[in-house]
């Protein structure tokens, strides 16, 4: 028994192949590409669904109740500078709120 694992070990020590031939392959190159295939289709069916749970909002699907408030975006850049233009021509023209802007979840106008 003993001399047939050392004939196996023998065996399996000669089949080692050299540094320079081992090489990827075709196979590891496939896999790669299916993966790649497999994080788009993932990121399309993303944009998707979320493109419906805002449609379904909008709609009123959701309870009103637990509407979350949206935190928008920080804008920079041109984005930036057209909204501060934006506002130091409203607040020019007179047509600023006055200084004083709502908090989000009350109203504008207090008087109602």
């Amino acid at each position: 028994m003993a001399a047939t694992l050392t004939q196996l070990a023998q065996v399996a020590v000669m089949a080692v192949p050299e540094d320079e031939d081992v090489v990827a392959g075709w196979t590891a190159f496939l896999i790669f590409g299916l993966l790649i295939a497999a994080v788009v289709i993932l990121g399309f069916s993303l944009t998707k669904r979320l493109k419906n749970v805002d449609r379904a909002e909008e709609a009123g699907l959701y309870d009103p109740t637990d509407k979350k408030p949206r935190q928008g975006v920080p804008l920079r850049g041109l984005a930036a500078a057209r909204q501060a233009r934006e506002q130091a021509a409203a607040e020019e023209s007179g047509e600023g709120s006055g200084g004083t802007t709502p908090r989000p979840g009350t109203d504008a106008d207090p008087g109602r």
